[in-house]
């Protein structure tokens, strides 16, 4: 059994940044990849980047390419998401995850394990 717990989330105003971090317990965490999703209100979740247990970061989706950046620290089994420029459009509730159960990794169903998520809030 995996669990992640994810904080750091609250209000910024546009063009700020926000670090966002998912806290991992249970084993074999470390060698599972995780992900970073979002969902905004009546939208479906998004997925936003991967990353490997190398920590190399994959696959960043366009809409924050370049503005925000993921990385994982292995020794403390947590998973980070550094969030800069932020715009109203990056409103919404982030989630980490991990262990896949299929290669569709930009779905959410190809995740077995959620946190409970993180409310982000972009408003002057």
């Amino acid at each position: 059994q995996v669990r992640l717990a994810e904080s750091g989330g609250g209000l910024v105003q546009p063009g700020g940044s926000l670090r966002l971090s998912c806290a991992a317990s249970g084993s074999p965490s470390s060698t599972y990849t995780m992900a970073w999703f979002r969902q905004a209100p009546g939208k479906e979740r998004e997925f936003l980047v991967r990353v490997l247990s190398t920590g190399t970061a994959t696959d960043y989706a366009d809409s924050v390419k370049g503005r925000f950046t993921a990385s994982r620290d292995v020794a403390k089994s947590t998973l980070y998401l550094q969030m800069n420029s932020l715009k109203p459009e990056d409103a919404a509730i982030y989630y980490c995850c991990t262990l896949r159960r299929s290669s569709n990794w930009h779905s959410p169903s190809a995740w077995i394990y959620w946190g409970q998520g993180t409310q982000v809030t972009v408003s002057s």
